[in-house]
């Protein structure tokens, strides 16, 4: 039998992400899950430690991770928290695959669940997958899922008319 008493969408807020957070509300519906929403947004200190003066880079990413949190609440609608169980989450990280899996484990996610973008092969070589990074070392099941997606899941309105 599956439990899952923890899901894990995480996103970037592409359409794949949309997909997969249709996906991750549908299994915390399903199993009565916590659904855990990480988005992680970029550490400034990383990228611009060098060219940027250090009293103006903490400003700057309390600004990054400002943002992303509105983003994040604008994502979420009015029947999800109302009816879920949802933990919105912003970290920072220069590697978000590892930024997911930490988490993951950190909390003790059953499944996590993210978008994927479906590169073509000279994209994937040079940009590399996040998804891929996180299939390979998640210590929970993935499910990635593409845009546009093969319609798995029915809305609730249509399933409960075919099974009258």
């Amino acid at each position: 039998m599956i439990t899952l008493k923890r899901v894990l969408v995480a996103t970037d807020f592409s359409e794949p992400s949309a997909v997969a957070l249709d996906y991750g509300r549908h299994f915390a519906r399903t199993f009565n899950a916590e659904l855990h929403i990480l988005h992680v947004v970029e550490n400034v200190l990383t990228r611009f430690a060098a060219d940027a003066y250090p009293m103006v880079i903490p400003d700057l990413q309390r600004d990054v991770e400002e943002a992303g949190e509105k983003r994040l609440a604008a994502e979420l609608t009015a029947d999800d928290r109302k009816t879920l169980k949802l933990v919105p989450v912003v970290r920072a990280s220069a590697a978000p695959a590892a930024a997911i899996v930490d988490y993951a484990k950190e909390v003790g996610v059953d499944l996590i669940i993210l978008g994927t973008h479906g590169r073509g092969a000279v994209a994937h070589l040079l940009v590399g997958s996040v998804a891929e990074r996180v299939v390979r070392t998640a210590s929970c099941p993935v499910l990635s899922v593409r845009h546009p997606e093969r319609e798995f899941i029915a809305p609730d309105a249509l399933v409960s008319v075919t099974k009258a």
